[in-house]
């Protein structure tokens, strides 16, 4: 039997700076880093690649051990709370935002804006649909900066066997359609104009869909099922995302019913999994302690999940930022 204390679960909270851009993270709750080598591991590399504190009025245990990883200290004056707006009237010493403001409806989208989106969605029906690829490498060729992401990952991936690839209808082929469809997903996420909360979602679907890939793995699904968990976990931000009920978007997805049970209803393995990250989001972590006791998950293997989940969230917002630099250039 698995006991749990909400004190000793992790999990954080994604800041903004005061652009709107995902910026930092926020110890929630009151945890202890996670024991083990992994979590120790994890820890510092957090603190080394982004800015990573702790509430100023954590108990003396929790901040020393938060700060043997490097992890530091952020007084309430410093941090800004948005809520469901983000204003930017905010005192001049907060330099953090938090607040769920980017999971609110979005501004009216410029007209390239909803081109863009709707060529990714059907590029993802195609894909999920097994689609002819002539017809998938025309649709990334209308897309110059998603034919370009393309190529510099097969290359950066190395599979091309040491061949430079420079045809997209060759790095289709080489990447494979279940790779293309999980690149093609992220993508969709990724930043574009005149939508100010892309960044902060595309940062917390990652989260959703790599700690749902994890914990999926630490249940003991097999590679088919955590595949559909990483879906479930991306896709159920969607909605937010194009502004439409996520029933409407689904059925050009091709999703199986396993997936679609979990995003529309919150049942079976992974409708308990969303609901379980979706109460550590809000911080109830009574809630939270509830769903992993259910699922039998001890909380070593949760928090480790969670750091190795925004640890490979920081390598896919780093990319993005990287893409659209390249855009404004």
């Amino acid at each position: 039997m698995i006991i749990l204390s909400t004190a000793s679960l992790v999990f954080f909270d994604l800041l903004a700076d005061r652009q709107g851009r995902p910026a930092a993270l926020l110890l929630a709750g009151t945890a202890l880093p996670p024991a083990g080598q992994a979590g120790c591991a994890a820890c510092p590399e957090l603190a080394q690649r982004y800015p990573c504190f702790f509430p100023d009025n954590s108990s003396a245990e929790a901040a020393a051990a938060w700060s043997v990883h490097g992890w530091s200290a952020l007084s309430i004056d410093q941090l800004a709370d948005a809520g469901e707006v983000f204003s930017g009237d905010w005192a001049p010493r907060a330099g953090w935002v938090r607040g769920n403001w980017y999971l609110m409806p979005a501004p009216a989208a410029a007209a390239n804006q909803a081109a863009s989106r709707a060529l990714a969605l059907r590029l993802m029906e195609l894909v999920a649909s097994d689609g002819p690829t002539d017809e998938i490498e025309t649709l990334l060729r209308r897309d110059p900066r998603l034919s370009y992401h393309l190529l510099r990952l097969v290359n950066s991936a190395g599979v091309g066997g040491g061949r430079r690839v420079t045809s997209v209808n060759h790095a289709i082929m080489l990447l494979g359609r279940q790779q293309l469809r999980r690149w093609l997903n992220l993508m969709l996420f990724a930043a574009r104009d005149g939508d100010p909360r892309s960044g902060m979602l595309l940062a917390r679907a990652a989260v959703r869909a790599r700690l749902m890939e994890a914990l999926a793995g630490v249940l003991g699904l097999d590679k088919m099922h955590q595949e559909q968990a990483f879906i479930s976990g991306l896709f159920s931000l969607l909605g937010v995302l194009f502004g439409t009920p996520l029933a409407q978007l689904l059925p050009v997805l091709a999703l199986c019913q396993t997936v679609q049970t979990a995003l529309l209803a919150r049942e079976g393995e992974l409708g308990a999994l969303l609901l379980t990250i979706e109460a550590a989001e809000a911080g109830d972590f009574e809630v939270l302690g509830q769903h992993l006791k259910a699922l039998q998950l001890p909380a070593e293997e949760w928090g480790r999940s969670v750091l190795a989940a925004h640890l490979w969230m920081l390598d896919v917002i780093a990319e993005t930022t990287e893409m659209a630099d390249r855009n404004h250039v």
